[in-house]
């Protein structure tokens, strides 16, 4: 006969037990997670040795200013419709079907917008330095093939099926590091035939991942549906844009104020400092999942500060060690690289804080908040141009204008920080 003194004593076990089962299956999925993010990022290093040793350190400038561009004209795709298809995939997977279909419809209704905004941004930043054929090509590549990629990864992450998520960010990188590789050993060498190996190698992982990795639901039309989410996904579409306005304005005033070499400089350094990203978005897509379970989770300041402090650590170690290794080895990662390496050191801060904005960016996301996080990057976007151009335009020296960077920085995440956590204050969106 069980005693009354030892129910509990039982209830306590059984709450332990649950506890670590809980935390057990969260550090499964979280490595699972990670060890995408792990194969992600050494083949991201092995494209980018590939590339920035085969292009011209001007050419490797104009393509990544180009690619740049493209990411940021890529969130037009469906109107940002994306963010909704995660959403769903979170909270109601049996409606990925249903919210697939309305992805491409509105995919295909937003391309003549994608084409007239991209248009115009090439008249903007790139008539005098890009060819348009060049442009166009590495656009269509980025929007059209690259961001569905994303999509497979985004669907499959909010399902929980981060294991498959991992083994499609690694062979869709690999293949892009394939192309690399194999435009290094053509015969010959310009930004004009590299364009086309990029379009095949992105072409190749669109492939790859609604051949494979895609979960299979029946495709179903309802448009009344699309219609209440379409307003709550224009505001991410264009907090995805302001976002990446933000982030990556900074490689296309390079290009128009400072000429393409200075550019291809800049774009290797930045490059580096985006590597440093790559398990830091892990750790926050699998945060802003929890979060739209719990919206409140960050409430309590030691939790904030520590995720906050976490994150910089592990940025600004990173890119540390790779500072260091490029100082005592400077031609580790290839001959044009070298003429960036003394340089790497002196953004010691920039990937720390750059990656906090955009963590910030993510709790409003994951709070359903989309329409302060839009008018919050917008804020963050203007400053960041308002920096830089002066930045730019006062500094000729390239080691003192790179080491300016950290306190361009160091601005942006206090802005960041100021309106993300007090628009935090209010309650959080229903899902």
């Amino acid at each position: 006969m069980t005693q009354a003194s030892d129910i509990p004593q039982k209830r306590l076990l059984a709450r332990i037990g649950a506890f670590v089962a809980e935390r057990r299956g969260v550090l499964r999925d979280y490595l699972s997670a990670i060890s995408g993010a792990g194969g992600r990022l050494v083949f991201s290093l092995a494209y980018f040795i590939a590339l920035a040793n085969t292009l011209s350190i001007s050419e490797f400038g104009m393509f990544a200013t180009a690619s740049a561009a493209g990411v940021m004209l890529s969130r037009i795709l469906a109107f940002g419709f994306i963010s909704a298809l995660y959403r769903t995939a979170t909270i109601r997977p049996n409606l990925i079907g249903t919210f697939t279909a309305g992805f491409l419809l509105l995919a295909l209704l937003s391309l003549p917008m994608l084409a007239a905004t991209s248009f115009g941004v090439y008249l903007i930043f790139f008539a005098g330095t890009v060819p348009l054929s060049v442009f166009v090509a590495i656009v269509a590549a980025e929007a059209l093939l690259w961001r569905p990629v994303e999509v497979a990864l985004i669907v499959n992450n909010g399902l929980g099926r981060f294991g498959r998520a991992a083994v499609l960010a690694i062979l869709a990188t690999a293949l892009r590091s394939l192309g690399a590789v194999l435009f290094m050993v053509w015969p010959e060498h310009s930004i004009w035939i590299w364009s086309w190996f990029y379009l095949g190698a992105n072409a190749a992982s669109l492939l790859l991942a609604f051949g494979w990795f895609y979960p299979r639901q029946r495709l179903r039309l309802r448009i009344a549906l699309y219609v209440r989410r379409l307003a709550d996904s224009i505001y991410v579409a264009g907090a995805e844009i302001l976002f990446y306005l933000q982030s990556e304005f900074d490689k296309l005033l390079v290009l128009a104020i400072g000429g393409p070499h200075l550019a291809g400089i800049y774009a290797i350094i930045m490059r580096l400092v985006d590597l440093t990203a790559i398990p830091i978005r892990t750790f926050s897509m699998m945060l802003v999942q929890r979060m739209m379970r719990a919206p409140d989770m960050l409430s309590r300041l030691r939790v904030k500060s520590g995720i906050e402090g976490g994150v910089f650590l592990v940025s600004t170690s990173a890119l540390l060690a790779l500072g260091l290794v490029l100082h005592f080895f400077p031609n580790a990662l290839g001959r044009n690289v070298s003429e960036a390496a003394p340089l790497v050191g002196l953004a010691i801060c920039v990937p720390g804080l750059r990656n906090l904005v955009e963590y910030q960016a993510e709790l409003l996301f994951a709070r359903g908040q989309t329409l302060v996080r839009a008018l919050n990057l917008g804020l963050l976007a203007a400053l960041k141009a308002a920096l830089l151009t002066y930045v730019l335009t006062r500094i000729a020296d390239t080691p003192t204008l790179v080491l300016s960077l950290n306190v361009v920085f160091l601005f942006l995440y206090i802005a960041s920080m100021l309106l993300t956590y007090s628009a935090m204050r209010k309650p959080a969106k229903p899902v």
